[in-house]
């Protein structure tokens, strides 16, 4: 890696885009670098590996919240890793969450596809499921009638 990168050239190395580079410096999370005597930035090979982790953990899904403590803690390596431990440990709950939502919508998907009958728009599942939030079972179980709205699809069977 050579010395010093312009903000393009950091960008195209790290595959991080020009206002992002310039957003986690006004953020904090990547120090303001030097500048050369024509104004521009200019990055060390220090500024490429904060960045690097910086877009490893977007990558990851971690916040920006998350990413600077874990960032504070890589400046401070001799002390305990359980701050870094508790912050993935919160982060993998969050996604099996994310997970297990996308499983109910991916399941949703299926029944509404499969209960098509390739017919005309009037008797369309996916039409009546999206026009009728009752008759979803995403995110809140198995559809409950409610008054006015028509029975599940299931009771039509």
């Amino acid at each position: 890696m050579k010395g010093h990168f312009s903000i393009g050239e950091a960008a195209r190395a790290s595959g991080v885009k020009v206002p992002t580079i310039r957003y986690y410096e006004e953020i904090g999370l990547l120090p303001s670098p030097p500048r050369t005597e024509g104004g521009r930035r200019s990055y060390g090979a220090e500024d490429m590996r904060r960045l690097a982790f910086i877009r490893h953990a977007r990558e990851l899904g971690f916040e920006i919240d998350a990413i600077r403590t874990l960032l504070q803690l890589q400046d401070n390596p001799n002390q305990s890793c359980a701050a870094a431990d508790a912050i993935a440990r919160d982060h993998l709950v969050a996604v099996e969450r994310r997970i297990a939502s996308l499983t109910a919508l991916q399941a949703e998907l299926m029944r509404m596809v499969e209960g098509c009958s390739h017919g005309h728009v009037a008797g369309c599942r996916v039409i009546e499921i999206l026009a009728d939030h009752g008759e979803c079972r995403h995110h809140h179980g198995p559809a409950e009638p409610t008054a006015g709205s028509a029975p599940a699809f299931a009771d039509r069977l």
